[in-house]
């Protein structure tokens, strides 16, 4: 009789094709994020899914498509929440404390989303700068139109405007979660808000 151990049994059930890629996508997150993208291992991230590597070959043929994928997953959300929370509101003020606020709660909400985004160790990677390039510009840009269609603006004038508080959400978002942990969310995006509205509203609405 054969003594020799069985094979994990510990795999997950058969899935339809968009649960096993989100199931991998979440499972890449946790790796990538713990370890980086180098310090990742396509072995690491399968056994996380609790699958066999060909499986997650089969969605993803490449540590590098996998990366991108996760990428563009979590941008693509990410543009999603900026532009509803420029569409909520016609009051500029409001305008800006909801943009802010959004950031601030995006990576509030997922700390491995904003790592894998904005602090991979493949930010310099020309595919991946290009995705956060096409983010920021999107992001600024529709800022941008909100201004130029509300003030009068030369539109070159607003979209300089635009990469401003955009840069503006996004640097003191991240620095609020790396260092300031004590200042409660609310907190910390109204005085954002407070901040980029004083200088916004010198600007006024063309009648």
């Amino acid at each position: 009789m054969s003594t020799e151990p069985r094979a994990s049994t510990h795999r997950s059930p058969r899935l339809p094709r968009d649960e096993r890629r989100a199931q991998l996508l979440t499972a890449a997150l946790e790796v990538f994020a713990a370890n980086g993208y180098h310090g990742a291992a396509m072995d690491e991230i399968a056994e996380a899914a609790q699958v066999s590597k060909p499986v997650l070959y089969q969605h993803f043929p490449s540590k590098r498509e996998l990366y991108l994928a996760l990428l563009d997953s979590h941008l693509a959300t990410l543009t999603d929440l900026m532009r509803a929370a420029l569409a909520s509101t016609s009051d500029n003020r409001e305008r800006v404390r909801a943009v802010i606020h959004a950031y601030y709660q995006f990576i509030a909400a997922d700390d491995q989303a904003h790592r894998l985004v904005f602090q991979s160790d493949l930010l310099n990677d020309p595919d991946v700068a290009a995705r956060l390039e096409t983010f920021n510009r999107g992001f600024s840009e529709a800022i941008a139109e909100v201004i130029a269609a509300d003030t009068n603006l030369p539109l070159v004038e607003a979209q300089l405007l635009g990469r401003a508080l955009a840069g503006m959400a996004q640097v003191s978002a991240r620095h609020w979660l790396e260092q300031s942990s004590s200042l409660e969310l609310e907190v910390a995006a109204d005085l954002v808000t407070r901040l980029a509205w004083r200088g916004i509203s010198r600007f006024p609405k063309e009648a």
